[in-house]
């Protein structure tokens, strides 16, 4: 089992690591239409990408897949490895072959006399593929956040820079005040977003943490301290919040799965703000962890149904919700969790249920 105290860039080896074992049987996979008997990674792929070339539910790729001991890293797929399709005892099974034992590549090296020989060396071949792209949802891992409502009140806060700047930002000195953890020396910085609450209890299920950047402590004295930014996506203002920054530990490699518990929520919120989406996409979702949600958690999106008029008898009649695509979890907060769309074949809006494929 790997474990990381960061959600920073060290988590882009974690996710990387795929597909640690399998404890299910391979009796209910179906595989795709016009699958292939074997495919070679490339560049570029996720494990989303390769599963859905063999199987009709790419999140199953855990039940059928054959670790191979001999190999160097078998729960990692690398460029240039096949990925094989058997059959055995009439079951799919699939495996893969390395583009070399030991995940490097074999190159001839010149001798003193800048001639190349016969002895070998060998590099390092790139990242293992990642489930999902990282690219995408690395913003949501390591900048803004959903918080319980409160906590944003209740922070410290920035006063005002040092100097007279027309912008403050990275390398820039701020005052701050309130109460500060001793011994957490760096804050992430926040401003206050969107509040989320649930249409029919009106719970607060969150307030989005917008991320502004990072600053470091120099010097206290009493509440007020000297903060130093080290990072900024956006100027910093007067009243922004300050936040330990963010550290967790993540204790099992991430995967497509399916949900234990039976998930019936919808899309709350959609990143960019944009009315409509679809495949690669962030949206927030009104389930977390208090409902058994888990990273890696593959979810449905259904598209709600239509509204029309009853030609009969005049009435307005919605449609039932159809399944319009998939979305996989990968940041779990409370109440809420940020999922990337994977799937979908219509453009779909605000309000979509999720729930279990």
């Amino acid at each position: 089992m790997l474990k990381t105290n960061t959600l920073k860039w060290n988590v882009i080896g974690l996710i990387g690591a795929l597909l640690l074992s399998f404890t299910a049987t391979a009796e209910d996979v179906k595989l795709a239409p016009n699958h292939p008997n074997s495919y070679v990674v490339q560049k570029g792929d996720t494990l989303w990408d390769i599963s859905g070339k063999f199987l009709q539910q790419p999140w199953e790729w855990p039940k059928i897949w054959h670790v191979n001991p001999e190999i160097c890293n078998p729960n990692l797929i690398y460029p240039g490895d096949t990925v094989n399709l058997n059959m055995v005892d009439g079951k799919p099974q699939l495996d893969v072959t390395r583009a070399n034992p030991c995940g490097g590549t074999v190159k001839m090296s010149p001798n003193s006399d800048n001639r190349l020989s016969p002895h070998i060396r060998v590099e390092e071949l790139g990242s293992a593929i990642p489930a999902i792209p990282l690219d995408i949802i690395n913003p949501f891992l390591s900048g803004s956040r959903i918080v319980d409502g409160g906590v944003l009140d209740a922070a410290p806060y920035v006063l005002a820079g040092t100097e007279r700047h027309l912008v403050t930002g990275a390398g820039d000195v701020i005052n701050a005040r309130g109460e500060f953890d001793s011994k957490v020396p760096t804050y992430g910085i926040y401003r206050k977003g969107k509040i989320y609450t649930d249409e029919t209890t009106g719970e607060i299920l969150g307030v989005e943490a917008i991320d502004i950047g990072t600053a470091k402590i120099t010097h206290t004295e009493g509440d007020i301290a000297k903060m130093s930014i080290l990072r900024s996506t956006r100027e910093v203002l007067g009243k922004d919040r300050l936040l330990p920054s963010e550290e967790r530990a993540i204790d099992a490699i991430f995967y497509p799965s399916s949900s234990k518990n039976d998930i019936q929520g919808k899309v709350i919120d959609v990143a960019g703000g944009v009315s409509e989406y679809g495949a690669m996409n962030v949206v927030l979702i009104d389930k977390g962890k208090r409902d058994n949600l888990e990273v890696g958690n593959v979810l449905a999106i259904f598209a709600q149904g239509e509204t029309m008029k009853d030609p009969v008898t005049g009435e307005k009649v919605k449609l039932i919700n159809e399944r319009a695509g998939l979305a996989m979890v990968f940041n779990v907060f409370e109440k809420t969790s940020y999922a990337l769309v994977l799937e979908s074949d219509r453009p779909l809006t605000l309000g979509a249920e999720v729930k279990n494929p």
